[in-house]
């Protein structure tokens, strides 16, 4: 298991705990037919100690039920923290179920008579590599045909492929809709408009657990892969997460563009050539493009024209800094056109 599995796992683990996010998902992600039917009001978290000591070992869960038509059905989240697909998902599935219903026959909330409560099986995977494994163990069986084939098991689950949700799904998607834009984020700008996001969703003590379980979850795993490589404080809510963002923003946007053209940009401005300067000015023009993209839209360079006149690395490098301290755009281009303005004189 690797160290960002680890990782993930218990974070995880904590996300779908919550109510509030088990619900989400199925709202935000399973076929509404399906969701219909389900009265939330009565959700509730089961123990997972149906399952084996050995199975337990080798896979995370977590099990709810709720009532569909007053009937319990349950919904077992299976959580699938690996790299690469796993091709016998629909069998370790099928396994699951027979024991989840194998419990409760033996503690006596099922008896003689009694129907078998549906399952509903989620596996929310995160691996990079798409998800090909077969969804039903019906897709597993050799063919069969005749009589025989009467007597052949199915069963499907449903499939949460975090990197591969259209980014137009999510835009209006509750808590589990931000955490899988979090999953997506590829830069610490796409990860400071989900946090903004997740600070006007989780209002409230109720939801104090949830936000300091994702903030640690961000600072630990989430800002990592992103690319930043200075030390990453804990935290214990969003909103120092997004203080901290705002605070750096600038400086890792600078750090992530001039990764590859440093080596040669200092050389040329420590030896104090003309073509070493300009092409450190137009690499900072580019950075300041894409913050201002990231921070008010894609049009947003488009108004800020004057930056061509600015022939002053540390003129330039505050322009950057204050994209994400300022309030505004309007507050930006008053600032650039003070800078310009000197610059020009």
């Amino acid at each position: 298991m690797s160290g960002e599995r680890f990782r993930h796992d218990p974070a995880y683990k904590q996300f779908f705990s919550d109510p509030r996010m088990v619900e989400s998902l199925l709202r935000d992600f399973v076929d509404a037919d399906v969701v219909r039917e389900l009265d939330f009001a009565t959700l509730e978290r089961c123990s997972g100690s149906y399952v084996s000591d050995d199975v337990r070992e080798r896979h995370d869960d977590v099990v709810w039920r709720v009532r569909r038509r007053g009937v319990w059905c349950y919904l077992y989240l299976l959580l699938e923290f690996q790299s690469t697909p796993d091709p016998w998902m629909s069998v370790r599935i099928l396994a699951y179920t027979a024991l989840l219903w194998q419990d409760l026959i033996r503690s006596g909330q099922i008896r003689e008579g009694d129907a078998l409560p549906p399952v509903l099986p989620l596996v929310i995977y995160n691996g990079r590599r798409e998800w090909t494994a077969a969804r039903d163990v019906a897709d597993l069986l050799a063919p069969v045909t005749g009589p025989l084939a009467a007597f052949q098991p199915r069963q499907r689950y449903f499939l949460l492929d975090e990197s591969r949700v259209p980014a137009h799904r999510l835009q209006q998607g509750g808590l589990a809709a931000q955490l899988v834009r979090l999953e997506q984020a590829r830069s610490p700008g796409d990860v400071a408009d989900v946090v903004r996001e997740l600070i006007a969703m989780l209002r409230g003590p109720d939801y104090m657990p949830l936000r300091r379980a994702l903030s640690v979850w961000i600072a630990r795993v989430l800002l990592r892969r992103t690319g930043i490589t200075q030390p990453v404080p804990e935290f214990q809510d969003l909103q120092e997460v997004e203080t901290m963002l705002e605070e750096n923003m600038a400086d890792w946007w600078e750090e992530t563009r001039l990764r590859g053209h440093a080596q040669g940009h200092a050389q040329g401005l420590a030896e104090g050539r003309a073509e070493g300067l300009e092409k450190g000015l137009s690499t900072l023009r580019l950075t300041l493009q894409d913050l201002l993209a990231d921070r008010f839209g894609e049009t947003a360079a488009t108004s800020a024209t004057g930056m061509n006149d600015i022939t002053a690395l540390d003129d330039m490098r505050r322009l950057a800094a204050s994209v994400y301290r300022v309030p505004s755009l309007e507050a930006f281009l008053e600032l650039l056109e003070e800078i310009r303005s000197r610059n020009v004189q």
